[in-house]
């Protein structure tokens, strides 16, 4: 579940955002089903509250004349703290203040989990920041939409040109319908800056010892776990004591025999698929054949997350399938023998994997400065800002594969996530699909793995959940 973060390592290379973007996978449906949620029911929907949306220019009426405001101090609160993360902000910051000299930046910078906490009070009262980093989850953004505690961003958007400047499948993960009820469609309610992706990582001299080529094809994908195997080798490390790391691993596999589409259905918690078609059923029963063969290792529920890609590191295993943030700390163990590479095409001959964004920036529905705050987000999501981001070490959400490094597992990292975003589809996180969803699918998958439920039992359990959300609207 997302509550059990995985602990960062004791060294300097994990204070680089690459090597803990899976803290956003792993906190949020524990902590929107206990403290977020109680806050959330007595600050927010459950307050009594218009629950509309709130009111939004339209892309004629948005002033873009900045220094028409005349003194602006504009507070922003973000969770930008790590590494090049807090480095590309306040470079941005430095960049912003040079072309607005009249806008003052008063930045409140604090862990993604105080940041959480402090959100859902602050929404719920007068003294809000002007920009707000909002997870864009349905237990986050969704619960501030249904309140009508955000601002509606279509039509600064379409005065900005965002629609035009961000891929769509990319925008679609911070889009709600008013009501919140779909997820995926509708308004723009928050803007990304940085990217992620979920993918295969392996080790080329490993490959080579058992005498095979990376995959192109999933056909190749069997052949070459059935040969790692025959070698005597561990075809694929996983480590699922906190149940939330099957869902990375299955999530681009679900992706060889369901279509994006209703992948993003599902993980959107919107009506109209079910987990227990065919598709779906054959995803999970090749899941679960890969436990029972052996290619996930002989104890992967039993084995910790930050444990299973050190032992990859340190040589256990061929492939690890896991997200962009592991760059950092395999490439430090592996250097060059190190390599990534976006799972094969799916069923529509498209690349698709799971993958998402960094979290969105947003503005507060009573915030004193909306005019300043647009104009804030475009810059700091501006073409120049993914430069200044790329060049402080983060991986920009745009132009990904132009501010790829020269060479390394981050050029293909960086070139994977372009190749995704644009021309593929990059998939939700399974655990967005409803508040309990990360328990539920955590909970199955590792009971798949163990061999304790069937395909069949797999899907109708992840069906309960999904039918019980939508059916309540």
């Amino acid at each position: 579940m997302r509550g059990l973060v995985p602990p960062a390592r004791p060294t300097a290379r994990a204070a680089d955002p690459r090597s803990i973007m899976h803290r956003r996978r792993t906190v949020l449906a524990a902590v929107a089903a206990t403290g977020t949620a109680s806050l959330l029911a007595a600050c927010a929907p459950g307050s009594g509250q218009d629950t509309s949306s709130a009111p939004a220019p339209s892309a004629d009426a948005v002033d873009k004349d900045i220094a028409g405001l005349g003194d602006v101090t504009l507070t922003v609160w973000d969770q930008e703290v790590r590494g090049s993360q807090n480095d590309a902000i306040e470079a941005l910051i430095a960049e912003f203040g040079k072309k607005y000299p009249n806008v003052t930046v008063t930045r409140t910078k604090q862990s993604n989990d105080d940041l959480k906490k402090q959100t859902a009070l602050a929404l719920s009262g007068d003294d809000v920041p002007d920009v707000l980093q909002v997870n864009n989850a349905r237990a986050d953004m969704g619960e501030f939409v249904k309140a009508g505690q955000l601002t509606d961003l279509s039509g600064y958007a379409e005065a900005y040109g965002w629609a035009d400047r961000f891929p769509a499948s990319v925008l679609a993960k911070t889009r709600y319908s008013a009501d919140a009820v779909t997820f995926g469609d509708g308004s723009l309610w928050g803007v990304p800056q940085t990217g992620e992706v979920c993918g295969i990582y392996y080790s080329a001299s490993r490959l080579g010892a058992v005498g095979a080529t990376p995959p192109a094809t999933w056909d190749d994908v069997d052949a070459l776990l059935e040969t790692i195997k025959g070698a005597g080798q561990q075809p694929i490390v996983l480590g699922n004591l906190d149940k939330w790391p099957a869902l990375h691993v299955f999530g681009p596999l679900q992706a060889r025999y369901v279509g994006a589409d209703e992948i993003t259905q599902l993980a959107m918690g919107n009506a109209g698929s079910a987990w227990t078609d065919e598709p779906n059923a054959q995803a999970l029963g090749a899941f679960g054949t890969w436990a029972s063969s052996g290619y996930l290792g002989d104890s992967a529920n039993g084995l910790d997350y930050d444990t299973a890609w050190a032992d990859f590191a340190q040589g256990t295993g061929v492939l690890l399938i896991g997200g962009s943030w592991l760059g950092t700390d395999l490439e430090a163990s592996m250097g060059e023998d190190l390599h990534f590479m976006a799972p094969p095409p799916g069923p529509d001959g498209k690349l698709a994997t799971t993958g998402g964004t960094g979290i969105p920036f947003s503005i507060p529905a009573t915030a004193k400065n909306p005019a300043a705050a647009a104009a804030y987000i475009d810059f700091i999501t501006s073409p120049e800002a993914m430069a200044i981001i790329a060049e402080k070490g983060g991986m920009p959400v745009l132009d990904t594969a132009q501010h790829a490094p020269a060479s390394g597992v981050y050029k293909e990292i960086f070139e994977a996530f372009d190749a995704v975003s644009t021309g593929g589809a990059l998939l939700p996180y399974l655990d967005y699909a409803t508040p309990t969803f990360a328990d539920t699918a955590g909970d199955t998958l590792q009971e798949l793995i163990g061999g304790q439920k069937t395909a069949e039992q797999a899907a109708q359990a992840l069906q309960e959940d999904y039918q019980k959300f939508t059916e309540a609207g």
